[in-house]
C-alpha cells in the first residue's frame, strides 16, 4: 500500500481500528500490547472497540511499538475526540469551520 493510500485509510479508522489492525497484522495478542503500555487488555479491548478512550502517551508509545507515523495516529486520536464531542451537535459542521478559520488566524498570529 502507498503512503497516500495509507493516509486517506487512517483518516476514516479510528484509533481502535488502526491499533486492531497494527496488532493483528503483526500477529500480537491483546495481552502483549496492553503489557507494553502497562495496562489491563481488558482496557486496550475497549479502546480497540470506542469504548475507551486512549490517553496521548498511549497513543504516542503505540506509534513506537507499531513503528507507524505517530502524526497519523495522533490525527486519528484527535478527531476521535472531536467527533465524541460534537457527535449529534446541531451547528457542529459550522461550529469546525469557524475552529479551523480561528486555528489559521491564531497560527498566523502566533509566527
Amino acid at each position: 500500500m502507498t503512503k497516500y493510500v495509507k493516509t486517506i485509510l487512517f483518516k476514516m479508522d479510528t484509533l481502535g481500528d488502526i491499533i486492531r489492525k497494527q496488532r493483528e497484522e503483526k500477529g500480537l495478542p491483546l495481552r502483549i500490547v496492553a503489557g507494553f503500555l502497562n495496562i489491563d487488555q481488558a482496557i486496550l479491548s475497549k479502546v480497540e472497540r470506542g469504548q475507551r478512550k486512549a490517553s496521548k502517551e498511549q497513543v504516542l508509545k503505540l506509534a513506537e511499538y507499531f513503528n507507524v507515523d505517530r502524526e497519523q495516529l495522533l490525527v486519528a486520536w484527535l478527531s476521535d475526540k472531536i467527533v465524541y464531542e460534537l457527535s449529534g451537535e446541531e451547528f457542529a459542521d459550522k461550529a469546525l469551520k469557524v475552529a479551523e478559520s480561528k486555528m489559521e488566524y491564531k497560527k498566523c498570529k502566533n509566527a
